[in-house]
């Protein structure tokens, strides 16, 4: 099995049990800048939520490299190097006791698991024996391709940036603009600036039986999503 040393964990440590959601785009140098742009190992998005289409299943977003222009996202692929990986904790100790990995081979997305992991920490072990579904990874411009084996659904391309957000009206509060005699009229609903709009992301999702977690489709559980490299 291959060893992965952790590079990279935002701060997504919510209880599950309809929905949740964060979202971190390139404030850490690691990872990216907003000069230099973002990477692979950026995590953008997590979501998880309950299938709107199947009240059975539950359905896990990451996204990663983030503010990708229209016109570069053909150049951009998923790479080798990394292991993205769904940690799901079910007794509340903050210690993964399922994940879910997403690693590439070429043009295609492998999703492995959920499965106990061997190894958990700053440190993950590829589960080469565990249950996998593997599907090709989207092209810009391509309809989507997405693979369903034994109840699992999986896809992994280029999507929209999902994340709204006036990225510069909250920097000019963060440095003390606004308050209550000016307020920040930007986030109103009609004059909020959506700095991401236009911008695409590199997405990994997974559709599931709730039973496949846990045991229990009733399970509540932490879930936060990790990049790891392999060099």
């Amino acid at each position: 099995m291959l060893k992965n040393r952790k590079i990279w964990l935002p701060a997504v440590l919510l209880c599950l049990m309809v929905g949740l959601w964060s979202a971190d785009h390139i404030d850490a140098p690691l990872v990216g800048t907003l000069d230099g742009g973002s990477s692979l190992a950026d995590i953008t998005d997590y979501y998880a939520f309950e299938s709107p289409e199947n009240s059975d299943n539950y359905v896990f977003v990451g996204n990663v490299y983030g503010l990708i222009a229209p016109d570069n996202t053909a150049d951009v692929s998923f790479s080798e190097d990394y292991l993205y990986e769904i940690n799901l904790d079910y007794d509340g100790d903050a210690i993964e006791d399922a994940v879910i990995q997403v690693i590439f081979r070429g043009d295609k997305a492998i999703f492995i698991g959920p499965v106990a992991p061997s190894a958990t920490g700053l440190d993950s072990e590829i589960m080469g024996s565990a249950p996998r579904v593997m599907v090709d990874v989207t092209k810009a411009g391509e309809e989507a391709k997405v693979m369903e084996e034994n109840g699992i659904k999986v896809f992994a391309g280029p999507r929209d940036d999902p994340f709204f957000m006036d990225f510069f009206k909250f920097v000019a509060i963060v440095n003390g603009a606004g308050g209550a005699e000016n307020p920040p009229t930007s986030f109103d609903r009609d004059g909020g600036a959506d700095t991401f709009a236009g911008t695409n992301v590199m997405s990994m999702v997974i559709e599931l039986p709730k039973s496949m977690l846990g045991g229990n489709e009733t399970t509540k559980f932490t879930s936060w999503l990790e990049s790891k490299s392999k060099k």
